[in-house]
């Protein structure tokens, strides 16, 4: 039996997703190469997670931890990104620049607290 033809916008639709998952995934690696931060946060992930499966905590509390890891990885991934940008676009001192970054950490901050509030709801009960 002989295939029917890919219809050719198709095709192009499936290259171009194809290359869009090449592009985010070096951006992924663009973001663990250049953010110290990161490999500390996979840390804790790998900490965290062992202690789940130690715990046998419930399926809620994995969704909750899932949430939270996500949560401070996509802030400091976002925070990557606009210090990248402001690197780029205010190589020169300005405080404008300087305020853009530090509120990106702030947000950060911010995501990592959240999480370790959530962090401690969920393990201290085992304590």
């Amino acid at each position: 039996m002989n295939k029917p033809p890919i219809d050719s916008k198709r095709e192009i639709y499936l290259v171009k997703r194809a290359r869009s998952f090449g592009y985010a995934g070096r951006g992924v690696w663009i973001f663990l190469k250049t953010t110290p931060n990161a490999w500390i946060h996979l840390a804790v992930l790998i900490l965290v997670a062992s202690a789940g499966v130690y715990y046998q905590i419930s399926r809620l509390d994995w969704v909750l931890l899932v949430i939270a890891i996500g949560f401070v990885l996509v802030a400091e991934a976002f925070n990557t990104a606009i210090e990248i940008d402001i690197n780029l676009t205010s190589p020169e001192y300005h405080p404008y620049a300087r305020d853009t970054k530090d509120v990106a950490a702030g947000a950060v901050l911010l995501a990592s607290l959240t999480a370790v509030i959530m962090g401690l709801l969920i393990f201290l009960p085992y304590f």
